[in-house]
């Protein structure tokens, strides 16, 4: 029997997945954009879940940089916000000690799963190729932003889901039959009428919107978490 793929909007129940599965956080806007962004640039990423886990972690890594926020504010003491454009521009490779309103909590939640991994748009057909090799059932989340399943992370489950379900996989419900059906043919522009990228406009940060347009399957790699660590995933073992 083929292995299944789900989509889901929240980490309710994964207690009680086995730990055979593979679970991919997704969350576009922005927080696994920068992520992605930060380890195909050569650095660590250390995603963590709140203020004080995050100061605690980069008080333990030596030249670690703050970057995210929290409600759309950067902390105190933070030295850019949760955006890709912003540390793509920087020069230097300090590790990164990330820090958003879900999309890190999501990869936080996920963490201590056997086959955890981290996609974007940057890298959606890695992360299909490297799934489809490793045959294990699998559950893309998209993080809840405000309680929202919003379009561009619809559209990259979707994406990653329909991309398995063409290399024999089934969707595991009809819910994700219909997520797939709905999302698989949609341009990439059809993320512009997401509420993320209003934020992005309203808070005057198109150049995040910007850089994930440009950025479409430009990264040949899938990442996966390595206990805190966003790492790239090796080789699936044969099975």
């Amino acid at each position: 029997m083929p292995q299944t793929v789900e989509i889901r909007c929240t980490l309710d129940g994964l207690a009680a997945i086995s730990e055979q599965h593979a679970l991919v956080a997704v969350d576009v806007i922005r927080a696994t954009t920068t992520a992605v962004t930060a380890v195909a640039m050569g650095r660590r990423c250390y995603p963590v879940g709140d203020l004080e886990a995050a100061f605690r972690l980069a008080a333990s890594i030596p030249d670690a940089l703050l970057a995210g926020e929290i409600g759309g504010i950067i902390p105190e003491g933070f030295m850019l916000s949760n955006s890709p454009a912003a540390l793509a521009a920087r020069g230097d490779r300090r590790p990164v000690v990330l820090l958003s309103s879900s999309g890190t909590r999501l990869m936080e939640g996920i963490r201590g799963a056997p086959f955890a991994y981290v996609a974007s748009f940057r890298n959606y057909r890695a992360t299909i190729r490297h799934l489809a090799k490793q045959q294990l059932p699998v559950i893309a989340i998209g993080a809840p932003t405000r309680g929202a399943f919003r379009t561009e992370d619809r559209m990259c489950c979707a994406w990653i889901a329909a991309g398995l379900i063409d290399s024999g996989y089934r969707a595991a419900d009809r819910r994700t039959a219909t997520l797939v059906r709905r999302w698989k043919s949609a341009p990439p522009k059809a993320l512009m009428q997401s509420p993320s990228v209003r934020y992005l406009r309203r808070s005057n940060q198109l150049q995040d919107l910007a850089f994930i347009l440009d950025h479409f399957d430009d990264v040949d790699s899938a990442f996966q978490m390595s206990d805190a660590e966003i790492v790239g995933a090796p080789p699936p073992a044969a099975r």
